[in-house]
C-alpha cells in the first residue's frame, strides 16, 4: 500500500517556521518538495518525506516542540471533508470509528487503537511504514490534533486523564506548550504514544452533535472520497501489534480473529504482495526503533514487548534486522 498523506498533514507548518526565523523552502527541497506542491491541502505527498521534513527542521531550528507548535494553530476542519462528518458523531467513540474509517486517505500511514482496561480507555496512535523512521515531530502533532478531536465532541472544559509519550522529556521552558495543549499531566519515556482518558468519555453524549448534518456529510463522503475497503494486509498488520506483547502474533491467531483458514489468509496476502513473515519483521523492526529509543525501557522489557521469550532470541533477530545488537545501536 502507498504511504501517502494529505498536504493538510503539514498544515501551519510555514507560519511554525517564519516564527522560528527559519526558510524552510530548503528543508523542503531536501525532501522532495515544494512550497508550490503545498498549496493544495488535499493533494497527497509522500508520508515518509513529509515525517522526514519534521524532524529535519526541528533539527534545524533546534525547536523540540516543534510538532506540537503545529498543533497549537490546528482545527478539526483541516481533517478536510470528513471533519463535519466526525464532529457531529453522537459519542467520541463513534467519532473515532468514522475517523479510522477515512484513515487511509487522510493519512494511509497512521493508525490509531481504542484500548479499554477497567475505567481507563486509551487512544493510541502508531506510524505503520515499511521502514522505520524516527517520527517525534509527526507523533506530537497527531496526539494536538486527536486532543482537538477530543475536545471538539466532549467540549473546551474536558481534559484527558493524562498524555503518554514515548520520547524523553523536553528541557523545562519547553514544557508549557504541553500543558497549553493538552490541560493535564503528562507521562513522557512512555511505552506508548496516547491519551488516557476515563473510559466513560467514549460514550459521552456529543451535545453538539447533529445526526441530519452527520447523514449529509456522510452522503458528501461517499460521492466523493468512498471510505478505502480495509485490505488483509491493514487487518493484519494491526492485529499483529494487538497481539505482539502477549506472544499470541501467530498467523494461526491472526486468521482465527479475522474468521479465516490459515490457508486463505496467505493467499489474500500474496494476492497483495506481501506475506505474514514480512509484516511482522516490519513491526517489530517499526517498534523495536520506537522502544529502544526510551531510555528507561529495559531490553528485556523490549523483547518482552516485541513477543520474544528471552533475550538472547531478541538480540540474535535484532542483530541480524540492523546489523548490531541492541545494547549497541542503543550506546
Amino acid at each position: 500500500m502507498a504511504e501517502l498523506v494529505r498536504v493538510a498533514a503539514l498544515t501551519n507548518y510555514f507560519e511554525t517556521m517564519a516564527g522560528l526565523g527559519c526558510d524552510p523552502r530548503p528543508l523542503l527541497k531536501e525532501q522532495g518538495l515544494s512550497a508550490d506542491l503545498l498549496v493544495n491541502p488535499e493533494q497527497l505527498i509522500s508520508a515518509r518525506a513529509a515525517i522526514r521534513l519534521l524532524e529535519r527542521s526541528a533539527a534545524e531550528t533546534g525547536c523540540i516542540t516543534l510538532g506540537l507548535r503545529m498543533a497549537e494553530g490546528r482545527a478539526l476542519a483541516n481533517l478536510g471533508a470528513t471533519s463535519l462528518l466526525i464532529a457531529h458523531q453522537p459519542t467520541l467513540r463513534h467519532a473515532i470509528t468514522a475517523l479510522r474509517e477515512f484513515r487511509a486517505r487522510i493519512n494511509s500511514t497512521l493508525i490509531f487503537n481504542v484500548e479499554e482496561i477497567g475505567d481507563d480507555a486509551i487512544l493510541r496512535e502508531d506510524f505503520v511504514l515499511r521502514r522505520p523512521e524516527p517520527s517525534r515531530q509527526s507523533s506530537d502533532l497527531t496526539l494536538g490534533v486527536l486532543m482537538r478531536l477530543c475536545s471538539e465532541v466532549l467540549g473546551s472544559d474536558w481534559s484527558p486523564r493524562t498524555v503518554c509519550f514515548s520520547h524523553e522529556a523536553p528541557p523545562p521552558a519547553e514544557l508549557p506548550i504541553f500543558t497549553r495543549i493538552f490541560r493535564c499531566p503528562v507521562q513522557f519515556d512512555s511505552e506508548l504514544n496516547g491519551i488516557v482518558l476515563h473510559r466513560a468519555d467514549l460514550d459521552r453524549p456529543n451535545l453538539r452533535a447533529d445526526d441530519q448534518l452527520a447523514r449529509h456529510a456522510r452522503q458528501l463522503l461517499d460521492k466523493a472520497m468512498s471510505p478505502v475497503e480495509r485490505t488483509a494486509t491493514q487487518d493484519v498488520d494491526q492485529l499483529i501489534r494487538l497481539l505482539m506483547p502477549a506472544g499470541r502474533a501467530s498467523i494461526q491467531n491472526c486468521a482465527a480473529s479475522m474468521g479465516v483458514t490459515v490457508r486463505t489468509l496467505q493467499r489474500m496476502l500474496d494476492g497483495e504482495g506481501t506475506s505474514f513473515s514480512a509484516l511482522l519483521n516490519g513491526a517489530r523492526m517499526q517498534l523495536a526503533t520506537q522502544y529502544l529509543a526510551n531510555p528507561r525501557m529495559r531490553i528485556t522489557d523490549v523483547a518482552e514487548m516485541l513477543g520474544y521469550g528471552s533475550i538472547g532470541a531478541f538480540s540474535r533477530w535484532h542483530s541480524q534486522a540492523f546489523g548490531a545488537s541492541p545494547r549497541n545501536r542503543r550506546s
